[in-house]
C-alpha cells in the first residue's frame, strides 16, 4: 500500500481521512488525517502518526502523553479515499482522557478487551492472579470450571432468577475465554466457525 494509491483528488487539502478503530474491541477511537509523510512514518514505526491541520505539523499519537496507538492493520475504503486503521491503544485515545473521542459506552466490546487481558495473563503469568492459577492447573481444571459455571447458569435460568443468571453467565463467559486461550483459539475463530455454519 502506497500513499500515491489513494484517490485524494476530491479532498481540497490533499489529506487522507483516517478512522481509527481498536483492533480488540472494534470500538471507533478517533478520526484524524494523514499526509504522505505521516503515512510513511506510520508504516516505518508501527505507531499511528497523523498530520495536524490546526498545527500544520506531523504528530505521532502519544508522543507527549505516552498514549500511543500501535498499528495492527490498515484497510482503504471502497473509493480509496479513506483509511481504516485498526490499532492497539496504549491508554486513552482522546485528549480528554477517555477511551474514545466519541461518547459511546466505555464497556462496548468489553468481552474482546477481557480476551486480551486473559491472553496477557497467559503470557506474563503474574502471581496472585486467578487466571494464572487456572493456567497453572491446566486444561482439565479450566474445563471443569466451565462445566460448573454452565450448570450454575442453567440452574438459575430454570429458576428464572435473572440477577443470579446474569452473574453465573458472566462467570461462564470468563472461564470459556480462559479455556479458549488454553486451547489456542480466539473469539475471531469462533466467529469464523459460526459464520461458516451460517452460510
Amino acid at each position: 500500500m502506497k500513499f500515491s494509491d489513494f484517490n485524494l483528488s476530491k479532498n481540497a487539502d490533499g489529506l487522507l481521512p483516517v478512522v481509527v478503530q481498536d483492533s480488540a474491541t472494534l470500538k471507533v477511537l478517533m478520526v484524524a488525517y494523514m499526509n504522505s509523510e505521516a503515512f510513511e512514518k506510520t508504516l516505518a514505526t508501527g505507531k499511528a502518526t497523523f498530520y495536524s491541520r490546526s498545527r500544520g505539523a506531523l504528530w505521532t499519537k502519544g508522543e507527549t502523553s505516552g498514549n500511543f496507538i500501535e498499528v495492527v492493520a490498515m484497510y482503504p475504503d471502497c473509493d480509496n479515499d479513506t483509511l481504516l486503521l485498526m490499532g492497539r491503544p496504549v491508554g486513552p485515545a482522546c485528549h480528554r482522557g477517555t477511551i474514545s473521542c466519541f461518547d459511546t459506552p466505555d464497556n462496548e466490546g468489553f468481552i474482546r478487551r477481557l480476551q486480551e487481558v486473559v491472553r496477557q495473563r497467559h503470557r506474563d503469568m503474574p502471581n496472585d492472579s486467578y487466571t494464572t492459577y487456572l493456567f497453572n492447573k491446566g486444561t482439565n481444571k479450566i474445563a471443569q470450571k466451565v462445566g460448573e459455571e454452565a450448570v450454575e447458569t442453567v440452574i438459575e435460568a430454570i429458576d428464572n432468577n435473572k440477577e443470579r443468571y446474569l452473574y453465573e453467565a458472566s462467570d461462564l463467559i470468563y472461564h470459556l475465554l480462559v479455556l479458549n486461550e488454553q486451547m489456542g483459539f480466539t473469539i475471531k475463530d469462533i466467529e469464523n466457525e459460526l459464520a461458516t455454519r451460517h452460510k
